[in-house]
């Protein structure tokens, strides 16, 4: 790459550019276009290398590289958000009595946020929250007018997935899945069955999508806080 080129392209791409190798890492996922006048090899810390010849260069041509701990992915964005928030009722599969699990963090930040939320888990004991114990349902099949209630899961793959049917054949139109309850074939699934799937990489956090991170921000864009 021409030597030109690198102080526009460092000031709006964070770059590191070795003009013997014409290789470029991008440290942001702010990629912008600029010509290319040479065979050029470009490095992303989440992508795989491309090597091209065409004058031009666009966010398009980068492709995933998938970690072991990410999966091919449908793309969430704000709008999903927001559509998952605009339901008047929430239920969390997963709900945990357990203060160090996420299915106790999840659920008692729907509490916080005073929003009307009906905790799900098999044990069907209450969940203790600020001195209040919580009543519990055993299954999606409890829930009331399912068709006005979003949901998020806390579970592992396997269970989500089986969750998900059951909240398919119920009508639930919306789910949010947190980090780790998803694999490519819940992903599917998800995505092929519902309204609106909050899930996989995005939101404003390091491991994706999390109600605990990017939560407040659907309740904005709705106008619920």
């Amino acid at each position: 790459m021409h030597r030109q080129l690198l102080p526009s392209l460092s000031s709006r791409l964070n770059l590191a550019c070795s003009p013997v190798s014409r290789s470029v890492r991008v440290h942001s996922p702010a990629y912008t276009w600029f010509p290319l006048h040479t065979p050029t090899t470009i490095n992303c810390h989440n992508c795989a290398p491309l090597t091209t010849t065409s004058h031009s260069l666009s966010r398009t041509l980068f492709k995933p590289r998938l970690k072991t701990a990410q999966f091919a992915t449908m793309a969430a964005t704000d709008a999903t958000l927001r559509t998952f928030f605009q339901s008047p009722k929430y239920a969390v599969v997963g709900a945990s009595a357990n203060q160090e699990k996420y299915g106790y963090k999840v659920f008692k930040w729907y509490l916080n946020h005073n929003l009307p939320v009906t905790p799900i888990n098999p044990s069907g004991k209450p969940i203790p929250v600020d001195g209040e114990d919580r009543p519990v349902v055993t299954s999606l099949k409890e829930i009331e007018k399912p068709e006005e209630t979003s949901v998020s899961f806390i579970t592992p793959p396997a269970i989500t997935l089986s969750s998900l049917k059951e909240a398919k054949e119920l009508g639930f139109p919306s789910v949010f899945l947190q980090p780790g309850t998803f694999n490519n074939e819940v992903l599917a699934f998800a995505k092929n069955n519902f309204r609106a799937v909050v899930a996989g990489d995005g939101g404003w956090g390091g491991e994706g999508w999390c109600v605990l991170v990017d939560g407040e921000r659907g309740l904005k864009a709705v106008g619920k806080l």
